[in-house]
């Protein structure tokens, strides 16, 4: 009698089967995906300037819930943050806010109007 053990890898991860664009995208989404978040990012966009250290007394919450928030939006690069004195100054990436306006348009746009499927 002889046996055959076939091995398989592991399944791929979800990353790997879906293209970069559309993980890009992704990443870039969950980065806004909170309210606190998408109140930072309105407030840098609306002061059209970098902002130090406004945001606590303005949006109403902790120093390190905002930290936490600014550092989540740092990592997925849509802001960026620059060091002055003791504070630290977050504007929004133009590259990265670019690149997001772009993919999430065309994710929109792709949508081509009503059908009667459902």
């Amino acid at each position: 009698m002889i046996v055959i053990l076939q091995y398989t890898t592991m399944g791929l991860t979800r990353s790997e089967i879906f293209t970069a664009e559309q993980n890009q995208l992704s990443t870039l989404l969950k980065a806004i995906a909170h309210p606190a978040r998408i109140a930072i990012l309105q407030r840098i966009i609306l002061s059209n300037t970098c902002i130090c250290g406004d945001l606590v007394t303005e949006l109403g919450l902790a120093q390190a819930t905002i930290s936490q928030h600014l550092k989540e939006l740092k990592t997925a690069g849509i802001i960026q943050g620059t060091i002055e004195g003791v504070s630290v100054c977050y504007c929004i990436n133009p590259k990265t806010w670019k690149l997001l306006e772009e993919q999430l348009g065309g994710f929109l746009g792709s949508y081509k109007g009503e059908t009667t499927c459902c």
